[in-house]
């Protein structure tokens, strides 16, 4: 159970950007109805998740890797669950999201850059400054923009599974 009451998306302050999320989202999850109880960050946040989630040239594989990835090392069941369909429409492999928890010890399911990205991920996440072997393993595949919006990803969905972890946050709780 959340650690607060989700917002009330009926209340005239929240009524345009709930009315906003639907139509670009088909409904507006617990994530947003927690967020909502503060407008100006819920509007921040869909805008930069928005950017990050469809404008970005990331491919949408890698994207989705990289949140399954950080949902599992933060211990963010929310999140995983609310990618796994995107990561497995994306391209992902069911047995790639199977080995996320411990994907070193099948790094055989995953390509080369994949491996690279899955190391850059871990860095950031676990320890936040990234050892400068594996900034240019992964440098090594991406343009200055791929890179930007890699590096991008992955500090957005720590945050993400950071709010959702500290609101305790779940897919199962009522409105």
């Amino acid at each position: 159970m959340a650690r607060i009451p989700y917002a009330d998306i009926t209340k005239e302050a929240v009524r345009p950007l709930a009315k906003r999320i639907e139509a670009e989202r088909g409904e507006v999850l617990h994530l947003y109805r927690m967020l909502m109880h503060s407008v100006p960050v819920a509007t921040g946040w869909l805008g930069y998740l928005t950017a990050i989630r469809q404008q970005c040239v990331l491919s949408p594989a890698l994207r989705e890797l990289v949140i399954m990835r950080v949902a599992h090392v933060n211990g963010a069941a929310y999140e995983a669950e609310q990618h796994i369909p995107y990561a497995l429409k994306a391209g992902v492999t069911q047995a790639q999201l199977d080995a996320l928890a411990n994907w070193t010890a099948q790094a055989q399911l995953f390509d080369a850059v994949q491996r690279d990205v899955l190391a850059y991920t871990d860095a950031m996440t676990r320890e936040v400054h990234v050892p400068d072997a594996v900034a240019s393993a992964v440098r090594a595949h991406f343009d200055h923009r791929q890179l930007v919006e890699l590096t991008a990803t992955i500090a957005a969905y720590n945050m993400v599974s950071r709010f959702l972890e500290a609101m305790q946050i779940h897919s199962n709780d009522p409105f």
